[in-house]
């Protein structure tokens, strides 16, 4: 059995001047959900033998206040091809990761992490799917499960989804913004 949880990066800062996509901040509205979403981890008792993230600032942020809220350092390995990725390219790094590892965490992007849930997990009517489909908000987690041995045999299809959580869920003054 192997487990993997997806986590978008929260909330950036687009009123930030930087001058590539690649290094904007979080926001205070991220910071904060990023820190509940770590308490959230915690809270599950929820452990990770392999962490994989991409190197962007905001994802890069997350990562810091979620371990603040988690308790613990995640230690991800920082990999480009996260960047931004595709689900296909996020698949290839799930497929990559060692047998050894049971729980797998990811940590990255929209849309490639939304279409990664929905090519993982079949669709059948009034499930947990429904929910990713409709929107993958900033600092979501999504959780799955494959009843393979190997990471290298997790397919389109294969998942279980145990679990999506949005902050607004813990949170509501997280919820999205009024315009």
């Amino acid at each position: 059995m192997k487990t993997l949880t997806l986590l978008r990066h929260a909330k950036s800062g687009w009123d930030d001047p930087v001058a590539r996509d690649f290094d904007r901040p979080l926001n205070a509205k991220g910071r904060r959900a990023a820190a509940l979403m770590g308490r959230h981890l915690r809270g599950l008792s929820l452990a990770f033998d392999h962490v994989v993230a991409s190197p962007a600032v905001r994802v890069m942020e997350t990562v810091a206040e979620v371990e603040g809220g988690y308790g613990r350092a995640l230690a991800p390995a920082w990999d480009k091809r996260a960047y931004l990725a595709s689900s296909a390219m996020l698949l290839d790094l799930v497929r990559e990761t060692d047998a050894a590892h049971a729980s797998l965490l990811l940590v990255g992007h929209n849309p490639g992490l939304e279409e990664l849930v929905l090519d993982l997990v079949p669709d059948l009517p009034g499930g947990l799917r429904d929910s990713v489909e409709e929107k993958y908000p900033t600092a979501t987690l999504a959780q799955m499960t494959f009843d393979v041995a190997r990471w290298a045999d997790v397919a389109p299809g294969g998942a279980t989804l145990v679990r999506f959580v949005r902050p607004r869920d813990l949170d509501a003054t997280l919820g999205p913004d009024e315009d």
